[in-house]
């Protein structure tokens, strides 16, 4: 029975430089060129254990081994490592590259020219990726206006950035392309929202110039026994009409979450809230019938919209 090839510990999983493991010893051109490697990019390889053809790590973790130094991951690809996945399926790694550097974007790499300083990059997980202000900074400016305040909440609900650091870092950058919407985006901005359907959510009700939200409400009630008892946390509510808005993703179809989403809303409605629910078909496709039924349940509550 033919004995399995061995794999050098080091190269087991991750992506590596194949001219280095060959001068390393680890392994050969021809065993690279055989059916245990595949290779991602020029002189990088991983071994088939490590391979997924759509895993974003493992692209990074390739890319990485190709950069020259002051480049690092950017964009959606650093957000991505921050722990802020926004990224379409089979995104190619965006990168910083130095003026002096010359790449060419391809499949799987989108290339950015722009000199980045030292204080702009950080190293996460060993990889050279822009800091947690810088990202947001880019991806402020460079997405379109929803996109960028679904990735701006995010990178804020993370603590990858503070809301604070972001407007001074602006401040300093004025002039440069986005910065107008940037700037509106910080406005707009919620460290609350959970999720990008929410920062969706509460952009078309921003938009259709209905008042300001509250965030992730917590609500409260009375118990004769027991006095003021917490009934449960709303994604976005206007407290005073006792209206909470809530965005209902899949997660809430699992048994489990359904039936304490059931107990929740009894709750709420006994104490006299008024509670919509709205899916991602409603916030992508009907906005305009959101609206209307946030707007008919505030006349409902006898005040009217200012």
């Amino acid at each position: 029975m033919p004995r399995e090839p061995h794999t050098p510990s080091g190269l087991a999983f991750l992506p590596f430089s194949g001219s280095q493991a060959v001068a390393a010893g680890l392994v050969t051109w021809r065993m690279l060129r055989g059916p245990s490697w595949r290779r991602l990019l020029p002189d990088i390889y991983v071994h088939v254990d490590g391979y997924r053809e759509n895993d974003h790590r493992m692209w990074c973790d390739a890319v990485a081994l190709t950069l020259p130094t002051g480049a690092a991951i950017s964009g959606l690809s650093a957000a991505f490592l921050w722990g802020v996945d926004l990224l379409p399926r089979a995104s190619p790694v965006v990168v910083t590259l130095p003026g002096a550097a010359r790449r060419r974007s391809t499949q799987r790499v989108s290339v950015n020219q722009r000199s980045l300083s030292a204080q702009e990059i950080t190293r996460f997980t060993g990889l050279p990726v822009t800091t947690g202000v810088r990202t947001a900074f880019d991806l402020g400016r460079q997405l379109p206006r929803t996109d960028s305040l679904v990735a701006v909440d995010a990178l804020l609900h993370r603590r990858v950035v503070k809301l604070p650091a972001l407007g001074s870092y602006l401040d300093t950058h004025n002039g440069w392309p986005g910065t107008t919407q940037l700037r509106e985006v910080l406005t707009l901005a919620e460290p609350l929202s959970e999720s990008p359907m929410e920062t969706r959510l509460r952009l078309v009700l921003h938009d259709a110039g209905l008042p300001p939200l509250t965030a992730q409400h917590d609500v409260h009630g009375a118990h004769a026994q027991r006095g003021r008892i917490f009934l449960g946390r709303v994604d976005l509510a206007y407290p005073r009409w006792r209206i909470a808005i809530e965005y209902e993703g899949d997660h809430h179809r699992e048994r489990t979450h359904f039936q304490r989403d059931v107990a929740r809303l009894n709750a709420l409605r006994a104490a006299g809230w008024l509670v919509l629910r709205f899916t991602a078909d409603d916030v992508l496709r009907h906005p305009a019938r959101i609206v209307r039924l946030v707007t008919d349940a505030i006349h409902e509550r006898h005040d009217p919209v200012r």
